[in-house]
Parts: structure tokens; C-alpha cells; sequence
């Protein structure tokens, strides 16, 4: 029988490894900003995922969490680079590094991180370095290519839903992959349950992001740890506005492009006529839809995975905690 491990419990293994990090480098300077960092909380999601992943196949998950730990590093580079590129304020609640600090700071420490993962992912066991490195190096290509269509958004006028779907699944989805499957190399999982996996992962991600999207003009911001309507007030084309730019007749749309683009607007006002055009396109339970119909889809994939039922019911909660998650 093997030790099946819950959310809480990886969480724990993941916030551990990542406090015993170890810096090779005399410049508190440069680490302080990546301690705070990694500080502030969060779900852990996709070192947990990676962890969940390799439990399945095997109780022997020791040899995998300085790796995935790594993930959890190079998930938050992309955080501290994307909160200079946003001019974002807060993260999780609390001020973001170029905030606390300046940007140029910001820059140096965020790149430090890219090479901590590095050095994480070489305490791999030897033969799974090459194969986990790849999977992993792809998906960081992508991120940054699903950045880069989500800046060169902010400039166009108009952004299709499947555009957009692309873009969330470049930036955000693959990431999400690409840890679920790296968890299933390290676990001893075939080639056929990896990529089963990857695509579990993958639709998890779609929904994660789209949901992300709802929480940040009707979640609680409490919880969230945003300000509320933060992307309205940014410009950000989120799931939303482009649901809202395709539903909407010409005024609607005509209204909601001439918001995004004034700056006439105090942040709150602009916010509330925004989500007035949401509720009246029902905007927001459209894209719950839209969230449940991915959630359903990595189910499936989750379903094919050639492991027995009861092993699955870690992930299977997991994936359902996602609607009601606070960050």
C-alpha cells in the first residue's frame, strides 16, 4: 500500500524545502528581495501538483522535492518581472519587490531565480535530469512567448477569445503542465500517463487562469490579496472583457473599449461601469461556465491515467478546490 500524501502535508514538504534553500552567493542584497519573495505565501499549486503526480506512481517522493521546489522559484520570477512590467503594487497582499526595494533590484533578484532553478533541478536523480530539464525548459520558452502576446494585447483593440485562450496557455496553462508531468517522471510514470497528465495539467491551468480573471473584479479581495478590478483599472484584456467585446452589441462594446482606453475615470468609478457591462452580458457566470467546462476536460484526461481510481482522489479534490481557492 502506498503513502498517499494530502495537499496539507506536500504544502508543508514544498514550504520547507524552500526555507532550507541554499544561496550560493555572499550579497544579502541580492537574496533578501527573493526570500521576501518566497515568503509571501501562496498555494504552492504546481510544486503540490508535481508532488501529487509523482505519489501516484510511487510513495517514494523525496528525490523530487528539491526539484519541484524549483518550480515553485521559477514561478515567482515570472511574478517579479510581470509585477515590473504591470507597475503592480501589491502581490499576495504585500508590497511587490520593486515596490519594497526599486525596479532595477527587482530585475537582478527575479534573474537570480531563473539560475536557483537551475541549480534545483540538479539535484535530479541522473537519468531523469536531461528528460525533466526538457519538459521544463519548453514550458519556460513559453511562458515568456505567452508574456509576450500579453503585452503586445494591451496594445491591440481588439483580442478574440481564442487569441486570448492561446495566450493564458502559453503564460500560465503550460507551466501547470509541465509540473504535473515532471511530478509523473519523477514518480516512474510512462510516457503515455506523463503526457495524460500534461494534459490534465494543461486544462487545469485554463481554468485556473480563467477564474483568476473572475476573482479579480467579483472575488473577495480580503482573500485575494489584489486590489479590486486591479485589471480594469490596468487595461489588462482579461477573459472577461474580451467575453464581454464578443456577447456585447456595438454600443456595449463601443463603451468598454472607450473605458479600458480613458484615464478620465477615477480607478473605482471605472471599475463599477466596467462591471456594469458584465452583469448585464452575465458575464461572470459565462466564464464560470467556461471554468467548469475545463475542469470537466482535466478530469477526463486525469480519468485515463492507467493508475487505480482510489490513487486519483488527491488530485481529483485538488481540482475541485480550485473554484473556491483565495489566491
Amino acid at each position: 500500500m502506498y503513502n498517499m500524501y494530502n495537499q496539507s502535508d506536500l504544502k508543508k514538504i514544498v514550504n520547507s524545502a524552500l526555507v532550507n534553500l541554499t544561496y550560493n552567493t555572499k550579497s544579502d542584497r541580492l537574496i533578501d528581495p527573493v526570500k521576501y519573495v518566497l515568503s509571501m505565501g501562496g498555494k504552492r499549486m504546481r510544486p503540490v501538483l508535481a508532488l501529487m503526480a509523482c505519489n501516484l506512481f510511487s510513495d517514494k517522493i523525496d528525490d523530487a522535492v528539491i526539484p519541484v521546489a524549483g518550480l515553485e522559484v521559477f514561478h515567482n520570477f515570472t511574478l517579479v518581472h510581470d509585477d515590473i512590467m504591470d507597475n503592480a503594487p501589491v502581490r499576495r497582499g504585500f508590497p511587490t519587490v520593486h515596490a519594497k526595494w526599486n525596479v532595477n533590484q527587482a530585475i537582478l533578484s527575479g534573474d537570480v531565480m531563473a539560475f536557483i532553478t537551475n541549480e534545483c533541478f540538479l539535484q535530479s536523480p541522473s537519468h531523469l535530469l536531461a528528460k525533466v530539464l526538457r519538459v521544463f525548459n519548453k514550458a519556460a520558452i513559453e511562458v515568456c512567448a505567452g508574456q509576450q502576446l500579453d503585452m503586445d494585447f494591451e496594445k491591440a483593440t481588439i483580442v478574440t477569445q481564442d487569441e486570448y485562450i492561446q495566450m493564458i496557455e502559453l503564460k500560465t496553462a503550460v507551466l501547470i503542465a509541465a509540473s504535473v508531468k515532471i511530478g509523473a517522471i519523477y514518480g516512474g510514470a510512462d510516457d503515455r500517463d506523463a503526457e495524460m497528465l500534461y494534459e490534465y495539467g494543461k486544462n487545469l491551468g485554463l481554468a485556473f487562469q480563467i477564474q483568476d480573471d473572475i476573482l479579480d473584479v467579483f472575488g473577495d479581495m480580503k482573500l485575494f490579496g489584489k486590489t479590486a478590478g486591479g485589471d480594469i483599472i490596468e487595461g489588462k484584456k482579461t477573459f472577461l472583457y474580451v467575453r464581454a467585446s464578443e456577447a456585447g452589441s456595438l454600443d456595449q462594446r463601443k463603451k468598454l473599449q472607450d473605458l479600458y482606453l480613458s484615464d478620465s475615470f477615477e480607478p473605482a468609478e471605472k471599475v463599477k461601469m466596467v462591471t456594469e457591462i458584465y452583469d448585464l452580458l452575465n458575464i461572470k457566470f459565462l466564464s464560470e461556465k467556461v471554468v467548469a467546462d475545463y475542469l470537466k476536460n482535466a478530469l477526463g484526461f486525469l480519468e485515463k491515467v492507467n493508475i487505480a481510481q482510489e490513487r486519483k482522489e488527491v488530485l481529483i479534490r485538488m481540482t475541485f478546490s480550485l473554484a473556491g481557492r483565495d489566491h
